[in-house]
């Protein structure tokens, strides 16, 4: 009799003569949700099948969704006021200035420690700024250079260094010029042959193995994490279209340099023949006839939101443009 009342609580008859399911194993079946929020109580709804409940939040969603659009529209007449009185206070914009405005928008987060050991920096933009601090702290850093030294920070390399600030421009040769007629000397020859006679490195980023995605790398020829600045002799794609190729003198000049000096460094490609690639500005300056290589610090996650580098690498590639700048 006891076990008899214990099945019934499973469910009941009902007037047609249908067995029908008691609230709480509803569980058991699909039903209307409208019906059911209405007849039964909350703890028997929290207990629904995962089907119906991501159905009911669907709708929900659909709903809400088309509701926070239209209030967050930039076309809502109280959301753009709002925004347009925080750009005023904040930068002194008007809507006309959206016209010739530029606008960047990039991650907020600082630059952070990384790894287990703190070994590697964790942010934003590696890609450049991480040589191009080395590049300028190498050169104030360095007091009395054998020859002149100069950094070069430019503009728009991702873009193919065009415009009045990219390398392309003749802003570089102007300078030079400059300096050559402030010293008493300038001809259009002895520019040429200064420019000719000159020695750079195109500090910018290498792509450091990734054990994650080791088939974009060749593993024997590319740089690791930890081994020092990367020299790579050309970069391009497919092999070396649209690539600079420094010479093996030059290289070996540098080697030479950066042993004496005892400066960790590492020789790699740009990825993977056919898979990876990409170019720089050292081609341009090439261009001049003057020798040039990419030297830089190798990096993970490249043109990600954040990038990774290892600390001991951006240390290293800051010692080597200091030896490179006093004396080569």
């Amino acid at each position: 009799k006891e076990l008899q009342i214990k099945l019934n609580a499973l469910g009941y008859t009902d007037d047609d003569g249908n067995e029908v399911l008691s609230p709480i194993n509803k569980c058991r079946q699909e039903g209307d949700w409208n019906e059911q929020r209405l007849s039964l109580p909350a703890q028997f709804l929290s207990k629904q099948p995962v089907a119906m409940a991501k159905e009911q939040l669907k709708i929900n969603y659909d709903n809400l969704k088309s509701e926070y659009d239209a209030v967050m529209a930039l076309t809502n007449p109280v959301v753009r006021k709002a925004q347009l009185l925080e750009l005023a206070e904040k930068y002194g914009m008007t809507e006309d200035d959206f016209q010739s405005a530029e606008f960047e928008i990039v991650p907020a987060g600082e630059a952070r420690d990384y790894g287990l050991d703190r070994s590697m920096i964790l942010g934003y933009g590696h890609d450049d700024r991480v040589c191009a601090y080395p590049s300028l702290a190498a050169l104030l850093d360095v007091p009395d250079p054998e020859t002149t030294a100069v950094t070069v920070l430019t503009d728009k390399e991702e873009i193919g260094s065009v415009g009045a600030t990219g390398m392309h421009s003749q802003y570089f040769n102007n300078m030079i010029a400059d300096v050559m007629s402030l010293a008493g000397g300038y001809c259009e020859r002895k520019l040429r042959h200064a420019l000719a006679n000159s020695h750079m490195l195109s500090s910018d980023v290498s792509v450091g193995f990734d054990p994650n995605y080791p088939e974009v790398t060749e593993k024997n020829n590319t740089p690791y994490f930890g081994y020092g600045p990367v020299l790579n002799k050309y970069t391009g794609s497919r092999g070396k279209s649209g690539s600079n190729d420094a010479t093996a003198e030059y290289i070996a000049s540098l080697r030479r340099l950066f042993d004496e000096e005892k400066i960790a460094f590492q020789m790699g490609e740009l990825g993977r023949v056919d898979q990876g690639g990409g170019g720089t500005i050292a081609y341009i300056l090439a261009n001049y006839a003057m020798d040039v290589i990419d030297v830089g610090v190798p990096v993970h996650s490249m043109h990600a939101p954040a990038e990774v580098v290892s600390k001991a690498d951006v240390y290293e590639t800051y010692r080597a443009y200091c030896a490179f700048l006093e004396k080569f």
